[in-house]
């Protein structure tokens, strides 16, 4: 049977619009990602495997990112972002296979959250094993702060991530339907100010996997001409000092919003 042509894939596994989505399709994706993803997944469609082992591949990758940035010099950072780009790919992949053959499921659903904690957590408390220099000093020499502050992102990013879930958990458990896009806005005139100016800014995107690795990379290119690890450690430190804002105004904006009414 002949492969789909992009043209008839697209309406199917790209459904209303889906590089649209204001809250659920990332930057990349719509930039560029979705186009990639579109002819890899027409390249795929006869793969043997099924749309929930590309998501335990997507884990892989994601993970093996964090992996990776315990690689010293410039080299780990490059791997590190390379491997969420895949990550990113996998994570396109796995949804539009699903769609075209009618196999999307709750389990996969499940696996592609799941699979978001673990990689983005993965990778920023590798970046904080990097910026601690674990394999190149002795122990005595080794600065542990930078692998909390890591870990301490980390547990912010997943802690955001769980803040945003558990409004779907509590509202199914009173019996409500999703919350509509609408009801993400703050009743609060502050609190709405506040949350546009977030928006604006973007910084709370900076403990995502894609920017996390980007400024990883970043902060790589930055020590490998400085010699040391100077950068890597202020890029934790923002990190970490994001992930712990944003953590709180998340809350804040979710309590304020209609969202759990």
């Amino acid at each position: 049977m002949p492969k789909p042509s992009v043209a008839e894939l697209r309406p199917v596994v790209h459904p209303g619009g889906i590089k649209d989505r204001k809250n659920g399709e990332h930057w990349a994706g719509r930039l560029y990602m979705r186009e990639i993803s579109l002819r890899c997944t027409r390249a795929l469609i006869d793969s043997p495997l099924s749309p929930n082992q590309y998501t335990y591949l997507m884990i892989v990758a994601g993970m093996a990112a964090g992996a990776a940035l315990l690689i010293p010099g410039l080299a780990g950072g490059i791997l590190g972002a390379l491997l969420i780009q895949l990550y990113l790919l996998l994570d396109c992949v796995d949804g539009e296979l699903a769609r075209w053959r009618k196999q999307t499921s709750t389990v996969g659903v499940y696996l592609d959250r799941v699979g978001h904690y673990l990689s983005e957590a993965t990778l920023l408390v590798g970046f904080g094993v990097r910026a601690a220099d674990v394999f190149h000093h002795d122990s005595a020499s080794i600065r542990w702060q930078w692998a909390f502050l890591g870990t301490l992102a980390a547990l912010g990013a997943i802690l955001i991530k769980a803040e945003t879930d558990l409004v779907d958990v509590a509202r199914t458990r009173r019996g409500l339907p999703a919350a509509e896009e609408s009801a993400n806005v703050p009743r609060s005139s502050g609190v709405a100010l506040a949350r546009r100016a977030a928006s604006a800014l973007k910084f709370h995107r900076l403990v995502g996997g894609v920017e996390a690795s980007l400024l990883i990379l970043a902060a790589a290119v930055a020590d490998y001409y400085h010699g040391d690890l100077l950068f890597s450690r202020i890029a934790v430190a923002v990190l970490a000092g994001v992930a712990v804002v944003q953590t709180v105004l998340h809350l804040v904006s979710i309590l304020a919003s209609s969202r759990l009414k």
